[in-house]
């Protein structure tokens, strides 16, 4: 099995290519001079960055340009380099669950993001540390997302708590935390629905799942997982913005990174939404769900030279 670097860099080939690559190929062995910012600027929005992320790290690295006077282009990359696992933030460690509990976490973001395949992941994952762990499907409004969760229930070797489509997901909420209350269980991950175009109701929807879930467990949910679609590129970030102006997201899942080479997102999602990504999702199998970590990111993008 590769390991955590390897399956990251095979992972990120397309963001690689499209971003790392094409800088240091342009600037390697070249003198560093005025004229290569607008070549680093067009190379930052072809990873998707976007406009205001785009303006501070060329702000800031014109600061540290000015600061340690680096004589070749090489050197710049490296600088950038570094701006960009300092805006990254902290790495996470492996997927781990604490002791005591019983501990919920509720799952949301837009349908097609990988979210009911991200809480499926983490069940399985957890499970195989020997915690107890039960899943509810409250999104109820479509019958696949129950019918993939219980796949991954049946997977995984835990329960789906689940009601009959179109229930009120609060109820099956309700049903899970007393489920995993009642059973002395570790955790509880509750799916939730992701229907943009009704967002007024979807953003009351989660509220009010929310609130039950407090309401019968004190201090839960414990984790507000925010799962976005790395090849949707700044949709992603307009679509990440929704939601947190509903509930108090604790940390970001950003998935299918193997597909886009728009990876450049998470950079811009961590200056703009200050969020922490947590874990990043690089292909299908469960082991594809990485915990994230900033160096290697950086690293994955830029190329094995690059600064760890």
């Amino acid at each position: 099995m590769p390991g955590f670097w390897e399956r990251l860099k095979q992972g990120m080939t397309r963001t690689r290519s499209g971003f790392g690559d094409r800088l240091r190929s342009l600037f390697h062995g070249r003198q560093w001079n005025e004229e290569l910012w607008d070549e680093l600027e067009e190379i930052l929005y072809s990873a998707d960055l976007g406009s205001v992320t785009i303006s501070f790290l060329l702000e800031e690295l014109r600061h540290r340009v000015m600061q340690d006077r680096p004589v070749t282009a090489d050197e710049v990359v490296d600088l950038l380099a570094h701006l960009m696992q300092e805006e990254l933030g902290s790495s996470t460690e492996a997927l781990e669950l604490p002791e005591g509990g019983p501990w919920v976490w509720l799952m949301v973001g837009v349908n097609g993001t990988g979210k009911t395949t991200t809480a499926g992941k983490f069940a399985y994952l957890l499970h195989q540390q020997h915690r107890s762990v039960i899943l509810g499907a409250a999104d109820t409004f479509r019958a696949a997302a129950t019918e993939q969760l219980e796949v991954w229930g049946e997977r995984s070797g835990v329960d789906v708590i689940r009601q009959e489509p179109g229930a009120d997901p609060a109820a099956v909420a309700f049903d899970t935390v007393q489920a995993v209350k009642a059973r002395h269980l570790d955790l509880a991950i509750i799916d939730t629905a992701g229907r943009l175009q009704n967002k007024v109701n979807l953003m009351q929807e989660l509220q009010k799942v929310s609130r039950v879930i407090g309401r019968e467990l004190s201090g839960a949910p414990h984790e507000i997982w925010l799962v976005v679609d790395a090849t949707t590129g700044q949709n992603g970030l307009v679509q990440a913005r929704v939601f947190l102006d509903s509930v108090p997201v604790t940390g970001i899942v950003l998935t299918k990174l193997d597909g886009t080479a728009k990876g450049g997102i998470a950079l811009a999602i961590a200056h703009e939404l200050r969020i922490p990504i947590r874990f990043v999702g690089v292909g299908e199998r469960v082991e594809d769900l990485l915990p994230f970590n900033a160096a290697e990111y950086v690293r994955a993008i830029l190329g094995e030279n690059s600064p760890a």
